[in-house]
C-alpha cells in the first residue's frame, strides 16, 4: 500500500463544559469513510468509554456524541494533516498538528489523555511545547493492540481516568 497525503476532514467533539480530552492520532480509513472517530467495528473505544461511564454502548454517531458530551469528554486527534499508509499509525510522516490550544481555551478541559503510544508520542513531539500541559498515555483501543483484552482495557482506562473510583469493574459492568 502506498503512503498518501491526507487532511483531517472532521473537527473535534467537545463543548464548553468538556473536562477530559482523549486524543487519537489520525482517523483510520474506516473513520475517514464514516466521517467520525473510531468508526472501525473492531476498535474497542466505544465499548471502553460506555463501560467506564456506565452508559449503554452507543449505536450511531448522534448517540456517541451525546454519551461523550454528557460525561464531559472531548475527543480529537493530534494530527491535522500527514502522509499515512492506510490506517497504519507507524507509517505517519510529515505531521501538521491540530490546534489543541484552541480546544483548551474554549472548554474546561483540565486532563489530556492519549489513546495509545503513537498518539502520546505525537502529542509530546508536536503539541506539548505549545500547550505546556502533559498528556497521560492510555493503552490503545485499536484492534492492533491484541495484548489487551476488552476487560483489561476497561480496567486500565477506568483506573487512569477515574483513579478515585473504588469499583469492581467486572461486577459493575457485567463483564463476566
Amino acid at each position: 500500500m502506498k503512503r498518501s497525503r491526507y487532511t483531517h476532514t472532521f473537527g473535534p467533539l467537545y463543548d464548553k463544559d468538556s473536562k477530559i480530552l482523549i486524543l487519537g492520532t489520525f482517523p483510520s480509513v474506516k473513520s475517514r469513510e464514516g466521517e467520525f472517530y473510531y468508526h472501525h467495528p473492531m476498535n474497542r473505544f466505544w465499548k471502553v468509554i460506555s463501560r467506564i461511564t456506565g452508559c449503554h454502548e452507543p449505536v450511531g454517531i448522534s448517540e456517541k456524541k451525546e454519551m461523550l458530551l454528557k460525561n464531559r469528554i472531548a475527543i480529537w486527534d493530534v494530527v491535522k494533516e500527514c502522509d499515512i499508509e492506510g490506517s497504519s499509525d507507524s507509517s505517519i510522516r510529515n505531521v501538521v498538528p491540530n490546534d489543541i490550544g484552541f480546544l483548551l481555551e474554549n472548554s474546561k478541559i483540565d486532563k489530556i489523555y492519549a489513546n495509545g503510544n503513537k498518539a502520546f508520542e505525537l502529542y509530546n513531539t508536536c503539541c506539548f511545547s505549545k500547550i505546556g500541559k502533559k498528556a497521560v498515555k492510555l493503552p490503545s483501543t485499536s484492534p492492533a493492540n491484541a495484548a489487551y483484552s476488552l476487560n483489561r482495557l476497561v480496567g486500565c482506562w477506568e483506573s487512569i481516568i477515574f483513579p478515585d473510583r473504588k469499583l469492581d469493574t467486572k461486577k459493575q459492568h457485567n463483564l463476566y
